[in-house]
């Protein structure tokens, strides 16, 4: 008798007294003494038959009614009658898929008993949910694991990957079923009391029995998922605290799914939990997070932040469910307070942290951007303009300052580490922030133009690894805009500072980057004000005086070179600003030593056109660049020089160009009339002087 006893204590109050025991009275002594016996040998006292697994398991169930205190062996041997079931339906399942039907011959029918069971133990858990929800949801959520494992590897049980399939074999199954009902109403009964007994054994079970176990997750989170949720998050920090934090430093654990053996399962729990319920586990946790900020009660609320760190660290899911929320939600105070929160950690401590905010930052691609600009706001120096109440701690920011450093750190360590997979090799480890920020080069080339202290030298650092990284298009994308959008000798210097960085492991940069400015140009990428702005800045950094041939102007003079048919279109472009800056770069630029005669006189016929529009705009920087033009060009060759005088002339002596040698126009009003049939015209009649007298390689040709 005292075998089938609880220690003592622990026993729940006697069955429930209610109608539904009219058909199961109370046994007397000696009836309770007989059951016991044979519930223990397996054997009928009166007829001295060895019982059936039915018979057995009824037995067990009346003892259990007359005799609540027998729970624990009564639990213990009615686990079998579920193994009996799960095993007959599995054989059952696999007859039918080779085609052997579907009859019951494997084993008893034990449907009848299994809802037995269920009623029994409903009523207990009904009647009296404090003693019995507890016990009972630790027994059903205890076996359905034990019974997920057990038939892993079943041929008709699908792989635990498959968690649909999974779940849909179990929830077919009465017994599995079963076991999930009764394990529905121990947590239904204990939600508005005290969930984390049910809660803490699912947390176990699923320590043991993942990923076999997973569909019970699964089906329990769906059904409860603010429940389960909250409590899978209570649960896992108390278990964190007992194990992962230490009471007086909160040393932060290197291997938390050893030390701390259920943080591994709520990871699990909340990523199953995930694709239907982000916004309630974002929500949780930014709760968990502000209310571990306040006045400090205990030393779960010390070991929240750390616990939160862990958990994104160990699931890249919940860390980007949160990041992007989380960054949003440091507001000054918020920041203050956090200050408070971790002044007193050692140093040591306080560096720990720091380190792994820095790989979680490396490891964050939802929110990446909003991240950095986050950190570099926060680490500016104040300002006399700033908004009282909006300033931020001197230990924040220099806390900020730090995680940049750390950042920019880790990232050139990650970054040039990776090095150059092979086809034998895996490919390099990707980095998620710098995957997520290879959307925002414009955006990072336009802060870091600003030139604002500290600013504009993290963000050009980062431009640098950003361009390593994702070689060769955010490199060919960073020079690009810088070239593009920088409006002085200083911003333009971050461009050649940039391309001085990236020139010493990438070839062929800047034919990329020049080839990308011609076809953003070509494609209409680019608005008027920008193609001028870019002109002028490719036409200084050729001036400037480079350091040898490698230097990025003497580079580039010679790429845009390769360019000049594309930039000689230009000179006729219908804004006069374009066609000037047009007219500066080719006026600057090397002439390549071969270029073919179509493409020169093309060229050589535009910059004509185009100097004599500026003669008539009066623009002095406009005639300039032109000249220049011309000089450079009657330089390419002899038949340049003697094309050049040629369209000189022409232009000269065209009606549209005679106001600008003191002619007129158009001829003075009323004189059309008498001056019809008899206008003569020198250009016609030089050009036919010219075919019909051959003056070829004399001074005369050059001077018709």
């Amino acid at each position: 008798m005292s075998a089938l006893c609880d220690p003592p204590g622990a026993a729940p109050p006697g069955p429930p007294q209610n109608p539904a025991h009219r058909a199961h009275p109370l046994l007397s002594s000696q009836e309770l003494a007989q059951e016991i016996k044979a519930f223990l040998s397996g054997v009928d006292p009166v007829h001295g038959n060895k019982l059936t697994i039915k018979e057995h398991a009824r037995c067990a169930i009346l003892l259990l009614r007359s005799l609540p205190p027998a729970r624990s062996a009564v639990l213990e041997h009615l686990r079998n009658v579920f193994d009996e079931y799960v095993c007959t339906y599995l054989l059952e399942l696999e007859s039918s898929e080779a085609g052997l039907g579907a009859r019951r011959t494997q084993g008893p029918n034990l449907d009848d008993v299994v809802q037995e069971i269920q009623n029994v133990l409903s009523e207990f858990v009904r009647m009296n949910p404090k003693a019995w929800a507890p016990v009972v949801s630790a027994w059903s959520i205890d076996l359905m694991g034990q019974l997920s494992s057990k038939y892993a590897g079943r041929h008709g049980v699908p792989h635990a990957s498959s968690l649909n399939e999974l779940l849909q074999l179990w929830m077919s199954c009465k017994a599995t079923r079963t076991l999930m009902d009764i394990y529905t109403q121990c947590l239904s009964s204990m939600i508005s009391t005290c969930p984390d007994a049910c809660v803490d054994a699912l947390l176990d079970t699923s320590v043991q029995h993942s990923p076999h176990f997973d569909w019970v997750v699964a089906h329990i989170g769906s059904s409860f998922p603010n429940t389960i949720i909250s409590r899978v998050l209570s649960c896992g920090l108390k278990d964190f605290c007992v194990h992962g934090a230490a009471p007086v430093d909160l040393l932060f654990p290197t291997a938390a799914d050893k030390r701390v053996p259920k943080i591994a399962s709520v990871v699990g729990i909340l990523g199953h939990l995930a694709s239907r319920h982000s916004d309630s586990i974002k929500q949780e946790l930014l709760r968990m997070f502000h209310e571990s900020l306040g006045p400090v009660r205990d030393q779960q609320q010390k070991a929240t932040v750390p616990f939160l760190l862990q958990l994104a660290v160990m699931s890249p899911m919940l860390l980007g469910t949160i990041s992007s929320e989380l960054v949003d939600s440091l507001k000054p105070s918020v920041l203050s307070q956090l200050h408070q929160h971790f002044a007193a950690l050692p140093r040591e401590d306080l560096e720990n942290m720091v380190s792994i905010v820095v790989h979680l930052i490396c490891q964050t691609s939802a929110g990446a951007y909003r991240i950095l600009q986050f950190l570099v706001n926060t680490a500016m120096p104040a300002s006399v303009i700033t908004t009282p109440g909006l300033a931020v701690h001197d230990s924040v920011r220099e806390a900020c300052d730090r995680i940049i450093q750390l950042l920019l750190l880790n990232l050139q360590k990650l970054v040039y580490n990776r090095g150059s997979a092979s086809l034998g090799d895996a490919p390099p480890r990707a980095v998620p922030f710098l995957d997520e920020l290879k959307g925002h080069v414009r955006e990072l080339c336009v802060e870091t133009l600003r030139l604002e202290r500290k600013r504009f030298l993290w963000q050009h650092q980062l431009l640098g690894l950003l361009s390593v990284y994702c070689t060769p298009s955010c490199a060919t994308d960073a020079l690009f805009y810088l070239l593009t959008l920088a409006r002085s000798q200083e911003e333009l210097g971050l461009a050649t500072q940039l391309y001085a960085v990236l020139s010493s492991c990438m070839s062929d940069l800047l034919p990329a980057t020049v080839k990308k400015c011609v076809c953003q140009i070509h494609t209409g990428g680019l608005s008027e004000q920008h193609m001028v702005q870019l002109f002028h800045n490719l036409a200084l950094i050729v001036q400037w005086e480079g350091e040898g041939p490698a230097s990025m102007s003497t580079q580039l003079g010679t790429v845009l070179s390769l360019h000049l048919n594309d930039l000689g279109q230009l000179l006729l472009h219908r804004n006069p600003e374009v066609a000037e800056a047009a007219s500066l770069l080719l006026s600057v630029c090397p002439l390549p030593r071969a270029i073919r005669p179509a493409h020169l006189l093309v060229i050589i016929r535009s910059a004509v056109h185009q100097f004599f529009l500026v003669l008539h705009r009066q623009c002095p920087t406009g005639i300039s660049y032109s000249t220049r033009l011309l000089s450079r060009l009657s330089g390419a060759s002899p038949a340049a020089m003697k094309a050049i005088l040629q369209q000189l002339v022409e232009g000269a002596l065209h009606p549209g160009n005679a106001e600008l040698f003191g002619g007129l126009a158009k001829p003075p009003a009323g004189d059309d009339t008498s001056l019809e049939g008899t206008r003569i015209s020198l250009l016609d009649i030089n050009r036919r002087f010219t075919t019909a007298v051959n003056f070829s390689g004399s001074v005369w040709s050059v001077f018709h």
